[in-house]
């Protein structure tokens, strides 16, 4: 695993100890920025179940402002903190250890208006834990046509708590395994 492009372009970057995190590989994830290509300069990335950090990194590399990562793991945490110290983030980046609906909120809350927002959710499959962060997002009232909400999943999960968070899906990219839902607000 590695950085793509970017700034930080080919540093090697580690991944939590153990199963509880599964990194995108680097085809896919390369396939996304692909996508965000003319949205990623300038913005504000939150990286949702951050893992290893890989995915606010890029984003990072690629020209975002500031990026946010959150995750409640210790050795997630520590694999974060690892990532960005080593590409020379830290002024750019805040790591948040915490439930993760609460954490986005916490985070929106405190942003100035007028920025673009990506944020990227990767949370285990089918565990239905991107439910609270889609309710968190569906009640904050600062979300623009411009933010671009992104959640990877399991090619087969349910879109009812998308529609029931009242978001609904522009696009979806699917892999082999997983796919990438973009969501606006209804």
């Amino acid at each position: 695993m590695r950085v793509i492009a970017g700034t930080a372009r080919s540093i090697p970057l580690i991944a939590p100890e153990g199963n509880d995190t599964r990194p995108t590989t680097d085809r896919i994830k390369e396939t996304l920025f692909n996508i965000l290509q003319n949205d990623i300069a300038g913005s504000v990335f939150i990286d949702v179940f951050a893992g290893s950090g890989a995915m606010g990194i890029e984003a990072l590399s690629r020209g975002s402002k500031r990026a946010y990562f959150i995750d409640n793991a210790k050795a997630a945490i520590a694999s974060i903190t690892a990532n960005v110290k080593k590409c020379r983030f830290e002024d750019r980046s805040e790591i948040v250890k915490g439930e993760a609906a609460f954490a986005v909120e916490r985070i929106l809350s405190r942003l100035p208006g007028g920025e673009r927002l990506i944020i990227f959710m990767d949370p285990p499959y089918d565990k239905g834990l991107e439910t609270a962060v889609l309710s968190a997002l569906g009640r904050f009232g600062r979300l623009s046509d411009e933010d671009i909400i992104i959640l990877e999943t399991s090619l087969y999960a349910p879109k009812e708590p998308i529609e029931e968070a009242g978001f609904e899906i522009i696009r979806e990219k699917k892999y082999k395994n997983q796919k990438h839902l973009f969501l606006k607000r209804v």
